[in-house]
């Protein structure tokens, strides 16, 4: 695809941007004013009967929280944006504006992409003259967000590396909660002016015992006293059918393996992430010893 094929296609996704904002006002399709054209003749390419695209004063890149036309030093976000003027403005009765004057403001197209599926692109209103600021993506904000809060794995407190466990009697398991260990975990992250607030919490825990079974909790599991005897967890638990002597070091290897589910928003927008983080302990599991 050439620089031409690039921007009628830049062209008509505006165009359906626009539309949709307008209440598909009748729009064209519509050609592109390019740098080297005769500033003359290029008006006469815009086939949008109420306002075209004006090139090449508005193609610029940019990384995410940057300034128009590079990247923000020390940014780790790969999303690029360029940028395209629309001139003609749109009249004033248009939604986009969000109560800006026309009078005082240009609006430019952006459309992002992080070399990816994610290439969010719209419209943003800056005071005229001024250079537009590189759109933030809220979701990358959102990553960043929990990439603050430092969440682990399952804080396992039973079954314990030290313990001796015996083969038909029900083990419990449970989890010592925390903000990094289960949450729920907060935190917030900024990037000009947009701020995405995060909310982490453990969705569930998946136990793998080691003797081929794998235990699903969705809960942090239930304390075991000695009151309840011989009984089963009523949240997490497993009765192992088997001893661990055949096992490597003569233990089961045991996995928590945690789900985060991750609420945020900002930005206008709001979405959900996941996160995994394990745990592993080793698990020592024999018979009755009968004592004749």
């Amino acid at each position: 695809m050439d620089g031409h094929e690039v921007d009628r296609s830049r062209a008509s996704l505006l165009i359906r941007r626009l539309a949709a904002l307008t209440g598909a006002l009748p729009l064209a399709s519509a050609g592109v004013a390019h740098a080297g054209d005769d500033p003359g003749t290029s008006a006469s390419k815009c086939q949008v009967i109420k306002f075209c695209v004006g090139a090449s004063d508005g193609d610029q890149t940019g990384g995410s929280g940057g300034q128009a036309g590079g990247s923000q030093g020390g940014s780790d976000s790969k999303t690029q944006c360029r940028y395209d003027k629309v001139d003609p403005k749109p009249p004033a009765a248009w939604p986009g504006w969000k109560g800006a004057d026309p009078k005082k403001n240009d609006v430019y197209f952006y459309g992002c992409t992080d070399g990816g599926q994610n290439n969010p692109d719209g419209f943003v209103v800056v005071p005229t003259g001024q250079p537009p600021v590189p759109q933030v993506d809220p979701r990358v904000l959102a990553q960043r967000a929990v990439d603050s809060m430092t969440l682990l794995g399952p804080d396992i407190a039973s079954p314990r590396a030290a313990g001796k466990y015996t083969v038909g009697v029900p083990m419990w398991m449970w989890v010592n909660q925390s903000a990094t260990a289960y949450g729920p975990n907060t935190a917030t992250a900024t990037a000009g002016a947009v701020t995405v607030t995060a909310t982490a919490k453990v969705s569930k825990i998946v136990w793998t015992m080691g003797d081929g079974v794998s235990v699903t909790c969705n809960g942090p599991g239930t304390p075991y006293t000695s009151s309840e005897g011989m009984a089963q967890s009523p949240t997490c638990g497993h009765l192992y059918a088997k001893t661990s002597s055949g096992a490597q070091s003569g233990k089961f290897p045991v996995t928590a393996t945690s789900t985060w589910t991750i609420n945020w928003q900002g930005g206008g927008q709001a979405g959900q992430l996941t996160e995994v983080r394990q745990t592993n302990v080793q698990v020592a599991v024999g018979e009755v010893q009968v004592v004749r």
